[in-house]
């Protein structure tokens, strides 16, 4: 594993300076204690890094889960009434489900949801964690006093949060210097990302959210008493300890008195679902990207994702993934093995103990800043541009994932409606597609019907072929031709067999035609399929 170390050092250096913003700022997005999103990056690189099989993969708290964390924190009771702590008992026994995929060899469930739904399902993430950030990113609120009515995530919809924002901008109701260094954020991330880093490798070494934090926590020390200065509630907030007990109290511990509490089960399969679903998308994204072309066993990174969700679940923190902007980062930054990964998550550990005061003096639009940017890559409008002319089959499910996500910040709503769309247009297709018919002839009307069976043909598809039976002419020959179909269904048969008692009645020669031979009007459908050994 060290063999490689004048490799991976380098870039754990990078994979931390991008760690630290996202971690802070993804718990910001969940509604959840900024120190939860410290935890889960620190066991996403030291405890799931150390079992995973990934050479260059690293885990931490995703952005994807952002969404279910901030429902189900409100749900269990909010962050003042304990469903913090309830949330937890759901983060361990997510874990214990991961692993149980694991063995269960369930690494290729992500190949069983339609892309369209995925694709739907990240962009409206994306679309989600914007509208979450504004009223960090204006600073809403400038009473240091106030409730911050904004922040709260018990709105209606997201709809109304957004009525509700907008309703604050017009009326002032904004912290100006909040969206000054907001909107400097922005600014350097986006000349850093698109400008700088391809210009020189030292804008790849230095990173440009951990410069837009540096120029945040100067702009709040130079403002600070100011016409343009940042309130405390306007900064991050992470437990100062003073001592090793201190330490020790910043941690949340489950409440194991909620796991008969049917939310919590339900909170507990939904993240299970969804985190090894982004965690297998990752894997499969990162080992494409993936310079020496390594290929994660996805079974074992369900079982390293289950039992780092175990961990920090146990001492307080989010749900973990292996996430790909911090992957790519490590990939692009030269990592070769885990032991960057691994190195990172020491980092992290070393951050919260030696400096925690100098973290709470990061605006909080700083962050929102950051998660501007993370929000806009997932929900990109190449991305509609890109499903819109793939056509409506690609079109329909993922804009019905998309949409209820977007208005009612409801992931399993999204997901739920986006695979019944998809699960929709299969059957359409199955409909459309389980036989080709034909009159022998372009224009001529002579009675000869040519019917050839698709490959597979189930019983999706009884409905299309006695359609198509009914509606033949008496006195007229029909040509059955099976010869490619590989698997038919016993309800067609019967179809067929039904059809045969009545073709004599409307005078209809039938002429079955299959890998075996020719057939003219047989007696029986169901005798002569379980001869063709094929059809089974």
């Amino acid at each position: 594993m060290f063999k490689t170390i004048k490799n991976d050092l380098p870039a754990s250096i990078v994979v931390f300076f991008v760690a630290l913003p996202l971690c802070l700022g993804i718990a910001l997005a969940s509604g959840a204690p900024l120190f939860s999103g410290l935890i889960a990056g620190i066991v996403g690189g030291i405890v799931v890094a150390s079992i995973s099989g990934s050479a260059i993969g690293v885990s931490g708290p995703a952005a994807g889960l952002a969404a279910i964390v901030l429902a189900a924190i409100v749900t269990l009771g909010g962050l003042e009434d304990g469903g913090f702590e309830k949330f937890l008992v759901a983060v361990v026994l997510a874990g214990i489900i991961q692993i149980l995929l694991g063995m269960a060899r369930a690494g290729i469930i992500a190949y069983f949801f339609p892309s369209s739904v995925i694709k739907g399902m990240l962009t409206g993430i994306g679309i989600i964690i914007i509208l979450k950030q504004i009223p960090y990113f204006f600073g809403m609120d400038k009473n240091p006093t106030g409730n911050y009515e904004f922040l709260q995530v018990e709105w209606d919809n997201l709809i109304s949060g957004l009525l509700n924002s907008i309703n604050a901008l017009i009326s002032g109701n904004i912290n100006t210097g909040a969206t000054l260094i907001g909107i400097v954020s922005i600014g350097i991330l986006l000349l850093w990302s698109n400008i700088l880093s391809k210009k020189a490798k030292i804008f790849q070494l230095i990173q440009g959210p951990l410069v837009a934090v540096v120029i945040g926590i100067i702009f709040y020390l130079v403002t600070k008493g100011g016409t343009l200065g940042l309130f405390e509630n306007q900064l991050v907030s992470v437990p100062v300890p003073d001592s090793f007990d201190s330490f020790k109290g910043q941690f949340s511990f489950p409440n194991f008195s909620a796991i008969t509490d049917k939310n919590v089960w339900i909170i507990a399969f939904t993240i299970a679902i969804v985190a090894s679903l982004e965690t297998l998308l990752c894997v499969e994204a990162t080992d494409k990207l993936d310079p020496e072309k390594n290929v994660t066993p996805t079974n074992r990174e369900l079982i390293a994702q289950g039992t780092g969700n175990i961990i920090s679940g146990l001492i307080g923190g989010l749900p973990i993934t292996q996430v790909i902007v911090r992957s790519s980062a490590n990939i692009q930054s030269g990592g070769k093995s885990k032991v960057s990964a691994i190195i990172h998550g020491f980092f992290l550990l070393i951050s919260v103990i030696l400096i925690p005061t100098l973290l709470n003096k990061i605006p909080l639009a700083v962050l929102a800043a950051i998660l501007f940017i993370v929000g806009f890559k997932l929900a990109k409008p190449s991305t509609f541009k890109t499903m819109f002319k793939s056509g409506w089959k690609q079109w329909l499910p993922f804009m019905a994932t998309v949409l209820p996500m977007a208005i009612t910040g409801d992931l399993l709503l999204g997901i739920g409606l986006g695979l019944a769309v998809g699960i929709f247009v299969i059957l359409l297709k199955s409909f459309q597609n389980s036989h080709f018919l034909h009159k022998e002839g372009e224009d001529v009307d002579d009675g000869n019907i040519k019917m050839t069976l698709a490959e597979e043909v189930t019983f999706f598809n009884k409905a299309s072929i006695l359609k198509e039976l009914d509606k033949l002419p008496e006195n007229s020959s029909l040509e059955l031709d099976v010869r490619k179909t590989r698997y038919l269904d016993n309800d067609i048969i019967e179809i067929l067999e039904d059809f045969a008692f009545k073709a004599k009645e409307r005078n209809i020669d039938i002429k079955l035609v299959s890998e075996r031979g020719t057939v003219e009007n047989p007696d029986s459908y169901i005798e002569f399929f379980k001869l063709d050994k094929i059809k089974k």
